[in-house]
């Protein structure tokens, strides 16, 4: 499990993270949403160790994370998929997914994941010499959920996975975080499409300027107003007609 207690972080004078609280379950998709400027980000990186924290901790299975590098991290199952892809657009699709997996020695294992993320993203294979810069925005998706699953995750982190993707795409982008978590691996996920994160989460976090203030299982933060009215545009008033 995944624990986060009292967790603060500043950027210079703001104080992005204001002593947050969260838990993530082994085997749970958790969603985190909030409008831009949350802290969302600053959640995932300050857990990765990207970010290091003014205060609180982070646990993962009760082995402390906090203050850890992040290489050190990555060793001990927990990987994130960064916002905005973050693929190395000069190398290839193959040497992209190598370097997923740049920690481990385990050479038959790899060759087996290596295998397996290219059984769940086909179109990749078909693209294994092909520069990752010149894929869609939706194959460098994949490539970059594929170069994560590469160092073989307990937990994966993903940050706006839907970000700038056409709706199909985004479909099965969610289909294949279901799938990954199917087979094992714990996530914790966050959005922009507060509606499509919410239906795929055991449990739901609210981040608002850096205080959570709302939790609760996936389908009840759907049903709740509040966050119907503030992230999933309903229960707003019709406009006034013209005089």
């Amino acid at each position: 499990m995944l624990e986060v207690r009292q967790l603060s972080a500043h950027y210079g004078g703001i104080h992005a993270l204001q002593g947050i609280e969260l838990s993530v379950a082994d085997g749970a998709i958790v969603s985190l949403i909030g409008a831009n400027g949350a802290g969302k980000s600053t959640t995932l990186r300050a857990i990765a160790g990207l970010v290091r924290p003014s205060g609180g901790t982070v646990t993962w299975n009760g082995e402390p994370l906090t203050g850890l590098a992040t290489k050190d991290i990555v060793t001990r199952g927990v990987c994130m998929v960064p916002e905005g892809r973050r693929v190395f657009p000069n190398l290839t699709v193959d040497e992209n997914l190598a370097l997923g997996a740049y920690s481990r020695s385990d050479r038959p294992a790899i060759a087996a994941d290596r295998d397996k993320v290219l059984g769940l993203f086909p179109r990749l294979r078909e693209r294994l010499r092909q520069r990752a810069g010149t894929l869609s925005g939706g194959e460098q998706q994949m490539l970059a959920v594929g170069r994560a699953l590469m160092t073989r995750p307990r937990l994966l982190m993903m940050d706006e996975p839907s970000l700038g993707l056409a709706p199909l795409v985004v479909k099965s982008i969610f289909d294949i975080i279901r799938t990954i978590n199917r087979e094992g691996v714990t996530v914790l996920l966050i959005e922009q499409n507060a509606k499509a994160a919410l239906e795929i989460a055991d449990h739901g976090y609210v981040l608002e300027t850096g205080r959570i203030t709302l939790q609760g299982p996936g389908k009840e933060l759907l049903a709740d107003d509040r966050v119907r009215r503030a992230y999933l545009g309903e229960g707003q008033a019709a406009p006034a007609p013209a005089s």
